[in-house]
Formats: C-alpha cells, structure tokens, sequence
C-alpha cells in the first residue's frame, strides 16, 4: 500500500500537498498579470475550493499564498486596490438597446471580424450587452480570458468570451487520456468558450458558424499576446434544452457527449445541474500529446 505523503501545510482545514504546492507556483507564473484577488479566485476555481454557499474561500487563499511567499516558495504581485465596485451588475443603458435589424445572406454582411475588449470602456461595454441579451447573463471572469466583439461595417453583432476550463470533467478527460497530474499540471492550456452571442436583432445564417472558425484560427496568437502562452484545445458546454450546438457543429467542433450534471463533488456537499453537451476544437494536430506531457512551456506546434 502507497503512504500518502504528508501535508505541507494546513489552512482552513485544507491539506495542501507538495503537488499542490507546485501547481500554484504555475498559476502564479502563467497568470503574472492578474491581481492578488484574482490569483486567489483562479485557485479556488481550479480546487473548487469553496465555501458552504458556493463562493470562493478568497480570504483562506490569500492567508495560503501569503504563506508560501514568506517561505519563499511564491513571488506574488504587488497589492492592488479591491473595490466591490468591480463585482457590481452592469447597469444597462441607451448605447446596449436593440439595433437596427440585420438579415441577408453572410456574403452580403462580410467583412466580419473578431475585435477584442482591451480597455475599461470597451469592456465594459462587452459587459452591459452580454448582461441584457444572454440568457446566462453577466459574471465576472476569473483568471485567463479574452473577450471579443463580432462586428461588421454594420456594427457590432455580438459578443464571446474564452476564459479558463473546467477543472474535472469525465467524458473529457477520458477522451484525453490524461493522468490526474497531468491534468492538475496542464488544464490551463484547454480554454473555455463561457460565452457567445449574437444578437438578436442579427438574424444571418451561418454567421454563427463563420466567427467559431474565425476564433479558432486566431486564438492561439491572441491568448500567447495576453497570456504569454498558446492553448491547444477549445471546449464550451451547450444547454440541449435550448441549443442543439449546429453552429458549433458546422465549424468543426466534436461532440464529446453530455456532461453528468452533478457538478462538483466536495465532501458534504453536492449539488445537482441540469446535463449540457460537450463540443471541443483542437487547436493543434499534437494536442493529446501535449496535454499529456510533463513539459508546460515552449510548445510551438502549429
């Protein structure tokens, strides 16, 4: 029988490993750019390490990196302001009403392109019209993402979002065929497309479709710009109760199947979601053997 190896510390009742150790080193490396706070929220998501109402132990996290800083095992940024002013609903104002109608054919729509929220306004903008026209609404992302607008000469058409994958899914990981270190080590080169959204004042066939090969194309390169590294492997979850994935279909995505809908298990607490279907892209032919490989940095195949 294998002895587990012993804890290398213990904070608010979680044990961390050395292996948990080593994956925060990477999250504080991969993710130089982001705050204190949002470090913390980024390892609460991946540990799933919550409190009994479902929000994230920040608090508990913080007092753990700032440990491990002290030891000298991290090299965390330097403290930012924290304001609930950055949590708060985007209010909807005159600029996110509905447009002028948008139909025809994509040929007579094209040029569409993909442009990316860089600054506060065009984020927040990005923000109000994903709050008032999807169905899941607005929440603040954690950690690694990207949004972009859809746009045309005709102005924008709507709006996706790429941010960090989920920590564990089964169909997903089996279809993978990675060890648990691997994955622990590896998950932040799969990306998750959280949000996507056209209008719906923007009725064009196959427009759908055409930004998902667009985003594919491009992502590697934009995510490498912001991120300093190039993922390998897209995912995003549909509701069947809702969306069938046809656009996600046509551009090539795969059907992996549905997820259980039990969410996470923690101990004491469960809880039940309703089952979505499954889509990933690969980014790169060699994607399964990277995802499997001890090697985290430097990947360059196209």
């Amino acid at each position: 029988m294998v002895t587990p190896a012993p804890p290398v510390l213990v904070q608010c009742g979680r044990e961390v490993t050395a292996q948990d150790v080593e994956h925060l080193k990477a999250v504080v490396s991969l993710c130089s750019g982001l705050s204190r706070e949002e470090l913390a929220h980024t390892v609460c998501e991946h540990w799933g390490w919550v409190t009994a109402s479902g929000g994230h132990k920040v608090q508990a996290c913080l007092k753990l990196l700032a440990k491990l800083e002290a030891q000298g095992q991290l090299l965390l940024p330097e403290k930012r302001p924290w304001g609930n002013q950055q949590l708060r609903k985007p209010e909807w104002t005159e600029r996110t009403v509905p447009g002028a109608p948008i139909s025809g054919s994509l040929a007579e729509l094209r040029p569409v392109s993909l442009e990316l929220a860089t600054d506060r306004g065009t984020k927040d903008l990005w923000n109000e019209y994903v709050d008032r026209y999807h169905y899941l609404g607005y929440q603040r992302p954690f950690g690694f993402r990207l949004r972009y607008f859809v746009v045309s000469d005709r102005g924008p058409l709507g709006c996706v979002l790429l941010a960090g994958a989920a920590k564990s899914l089964g169909v997903r990981d089996v279809w993978i065929g990675w060890s648990e270190p691997r994955r622990l080590q590896n998950l932040p080169w799969v990306i998750n497309n959280t949000r996507f959204l056209i209008f719906p004042w923007v009725q064009v066939p196959h427009l759908a479709s055409h930004v998902l090969g667009q985003l594919a194309r491009r992502v590697r390169a934009d995510w490498e710009q912001r991120w300093g590294y190039r993922p390998v492997l897209l995912e995003t979850f549909v509701d069947p109760a809702r969306y069938r994935g046809i656009s996600y279909q046509a551009a090539g995505w795969i059907l992996l199947g549905p997820t259980t809908g039990q969410g996470l298990r923690r101990p004491g607490r469960d809880y039940e979601t309703t089952p979505k279907l499954l889509y990933v892209q690969p980014l790169v032919r060699d994607f399964r053997e990277q995802l499997c490989s001890r090697q985290q940095k430097g990947w360059t195949s196209e």
